[in-house]
């Protein structure tokens, strides 16, 4: 078989049985977990479809040890958050408010003169 025909036969088998690229946003998973789809967004298995949560710290999505971290410190109120946030809060970019994760959205729970993060409990002063 020449090389032109077997690179083709193994692109072909690629999309046909790996999908190439990965799992997308809206893709069918099973169990639970994440992957990096960019620098700043990853994916979690969640209810058995793929959906994105962003990671706009500056930190991004970044996988290392077998495990995926998500630097969700510049996100937004309306952003996706992680099964694993859930019930958690996090500080607003400017400091000034905080948001929590509820049933898979960040939103804005208190306004704040100061809001700080230390030993991942959230200090809002009012």
């Amino acid at each position: 078989m020449n090389r032109s025909l077997l690179a083709l036969v193994s692109v072909v088998g690629c999309f046909l049985f790996t999908g190439c690229g990965g799992p997308k946003a809206g893709d069918d998973c099973d169990g639970g977990g994440f992957v990096c789809q960019e620098a700043v967004l990853a994916l979690e298995c969640r209810s058995g479809t793929w959906r994105e949560v962003p990671c706009r710290g500056p930190l991004g999505c970044r996988e290392s040890d077998d495990a995926v971290r998500c630097d969700t410190s510049g996100n937004d109120a309306g952003d996706a958050c992680a099964s694993s946030a859930e019930g958690r809060g996090l500080c607003r970019r400017d400091g000034k408010a905080v948001l929590e994760c509820r049933q898979g959205v960040l939103v804005e729970t208190a306004s704040c003169v100061s809001c700080v993060v230390q030993n991942s409990e959230v200090t809002c002063q009012q």
